[in-house]
């Protein structure tokens, strides 16, 4: 069975249980072994958060500056408090939508929707499309340089405590970022997680959206589960033997 069957089976239950849908993405970097579930477009809430600091970040370079004392705080308090006041400062600063999805097409995310307005929490996206957010956050070769991509990675090392759960439930020494919102005319919640993890002895990108928990606390443990089963497929499931070629 292949690692994208693998982590179906996996995930499954938790549909069943809790009436949440779940996408995944997850990349082991070391080896560029990965598994993806489902296509599903979901709403960002504050996972877009990166993406905004990201896009800051490429138009600072564009200039040939770093980013100003007020610029670096203020991105902090986005990241680090997931502080909405500040996102909606720094969504105006990079140009709104347009600015977000001319950043993005820099970084490669081709399924990311912008928010409408000033909506930069009802941005649309999919797992595989934030799983190429995180590459260009962690990987050398990214149109963000090295002072960019620390500075992200710093910021997502040092979350809010109370901010602690998701992808961070599948291992250790972890970088990431949460969103949550409770949509108006259902009253269900997205919640999302993404980030980075050490487990196992090695190190996984990891990507959960997800939409239709019935409370908060039910959707962070779909969530985190979900995070646990992604690293368990690709830990658990060999590599494809390549052919012998005479």
């Amino acid at each position: 069975m292949d690692v994208n069957s693998v982590l179906a089976r996996s995930l499954e239950p938790i549909r069943t249980r809790s009436g949440t849908r779940v996408s995944v993405a997850v990349l082991e970097p070391r080896n560029g072994r990965r598994a993806v579930y489902g296509s599903h477009v979901h709403v960002t809430a504050s996972l877009v958060k990166v993406d905004i600091l990201a896009a800051l970040l490429l138009h600072a370079q564009r200039e040939r500056r770093a980013l100003t004392r007020w610029e670096a705080s203020t991105a902090a308090s986005m990241i680090q408090s997931s502080d909405n006041a500040s996102a909606s400062v720094l969504w105006r600063r990079i140009g709104g939508g347009r600015g977000l999805t001319d950043a993005n097409r820099a970084l490669g995310l081709t399924s990311t929707q912008a928010g409408p307005g000033p909506n930069w929490g009802l941005t649309r996206t999919t797992a595989a499309d934030q799983l190429a957010l995180l590459s260009a956050v962690f990987e050398d070769h990214s149109p963000l340089n090295g002072a960019s991509r620390d500075l992200i990675q710093s910021l997502m090392g040092q979350i809010d405590a109370e901010q602690n759960w998701g992808v961070s439930a599948a291992g250790s020494r972890w970088q990431l970022k949460n969103g949550w919102l409770q949509r108006p005319h259902s009253q269900r919640w997205a919640i999302n997680s993404m980030g980075r993890v050490k487990a196992h002895g090695s190190t996984f990108y990891l990507v959960i959206l997800s939409h239709g928990s019935r409370s908060m606390s039910h959707g962070i443990s779909a969530v985190e589960q979900a995070a646990q089963s992604a690293v368990h497929a690709l830990c658990s499931t060999p590599p494809p033997v390549s052919p012998i070629i005479r």
